[in-house]
């Protein structure tokens, strides 16, 4: 499809990044395993280890959707706001992961890192699918936005 086209190379490299960044995450989680485990690390690491990985998971799911040899855009535009949906859902479940794990205490950063900037990319994603019923130029780059933040997100996850 010509309106997708134009976006081939950002999603190779996007979708490239989000992959090696998973396999990145994974090597660091294995590193950490053999240090003792405190209280509660359980719930905490799914409150702060897993959003990562599924933020790269969804840009890698979302470079692979927008990649595909569409016919038409309707196709892909209901796959990427079903994969926002699902994602704002998700970021409500790490929100209140957060707020129940007792092994530490979140502050501003994480709740804008986590909850806040997470949501509005998964909710540009959401609008984005709508828009494309009537200005497909316009909502792929509210797609491309949401795939980048999301990116950075992950990468800024990994740096608190």
């Amino acid at each position: 499809m010509a309106a997708l086209a134009g976006w081939e190379n950002f999603y190779v490299i996007v979708g490239s990044s989000a992959g090696a960044l998973i396999g990145l995450q994974f090597v660091v989680i294995t590193l950490i395993a053999e240090i003792p485990i405190v209280r509660d690390m359980e719930r905490a690491s799914s409150a702060f280890a897993t959003p990562t990985i599924v933020h790269f998971g969804a840009v890698l799911l979302l470079s692979a959707v927008i990649s595909a040899p569409w016919h038409g855009i309707a196709g892909a535009a209901i796959l990427w706001g079903v994969l926002g949906l699902v994602g704002l859902i998700y970021v409500l479940i790490a929100a209140r992961r957060m707020r129940v794990q007792t092994a530490y205490s979140p502050v501003f950063e994480d709740w804008l890192f986590y909850v806040l900037l997470p949501f509005a990319a998964y909710a540009t994603l959401s609008g984005s699918a709508y828009a494309a019923r009537s200005n497909v130029g316009e909502s792929l780059f509210g797609v491309g936005a949401a795939a980048l933040l999301l990116l950075v997100i992950g990468t800024s996850d990994a740096a608190l």
